[in-house]
């Protein structure tokens, strides 16, 4: 039984390996491309949009939203990189049902890569909307003594944004296949599908807290706006 997918591995020359995380992740990056190729690629504002239209109309309305409401200002530059961790995790995950899917999720490798984007949107975001001085200004605060402390904060909750991700999945999926061995009928139903919405909550959850951090730079950094004053 491999835990990760990084333990399953198709094809290996030398120092290079192409294991189930590299292959499923491109996947679900081509379903989510070719998925918004779909739907797209008829828009017409003098037709009537299609179900798959309104969906997906429907899903970026409640991810503005979600959000402008943790925000308090306008969504729009959040909103391409916030909504992309969303959906490739919750894709991820949802795949998971089908046979033979191995969501890359459950590779720490992966929901490190996801952690670290975030570690550099952070300040990223604070800079360009502050300014480096203003940013910087608050690894000191309230004195310089506090520098390593803000620094092992940052690290530390990079941290747990990678390790809370991939222990949920990986959890679920050691869960489900023990209850394939066990009983290999309705119970694994069961758990499959409790596994598809925790797989949801896992992704709203991660999309969350990458905007409260960025929210929290960026209003911290308001306040200390000269221009502000």
């Amino acid at each position: 039984m491999n835990l990760s997918p990084d333990g399953i591995v198709y094809w290996h020359v030398g120092p290079l390996a192409l294991n189930a995380t590299i292959v499923f992740t491109w996947a679900v990056m081509l379903v989510l491309s070719l998925g918004a190729w779909l739907i797209t690629r008829g828009l017409d504002a003098s037709l009537a949009p299609s179900r798959w239209q309104l969906l997906l109309e429907a899903l970026v309305t409640a991810m503005r939203d979600q959000i402008q409401e943790i925000g308090h200002e306008s969504a729009g530059r959040y909103l391409p990189f916030i909504g992309t961790l969303f959906l490739y995790i919750a894709a991820a995950n949802l795949l998971a049902i089908v046979p033979g899917f191995e969501p890359p999720t459950g590779s720490l490798s992966t929901t490190t890569a996801l952690a670290i984007a975030v570690l550099v949107a952070v300040p990223l975001y604070g800079v360009t909307e502050h300014g480096p001085r203003a940013y910087l200004a608050h690894y000191v605060e309230p004195t310089v003594f506090m520098l390593p402390f803000n620094i092992v904060g940052e690290i530390s909750r990079t941290l747990a944004l990678a390790v809370r991700l991939y222990g949920n999945i990986m959890s679920g999926t050691l869960i489900v296949a023990i209850l394939m061995g066990l009983t290999p009928f309705f119970v694994p139903i069961a758990m499959q599908a409790l596994g598809i919405v925790t797989g949801i909550v896992q992704a709203y959850i991660f999309a969350v807290l990458a905007m409260v951090y960025i929210a929290s730079a960026t209003a911290v950094h308001a306040r200390r706006d000269p221009s502000t004053d």
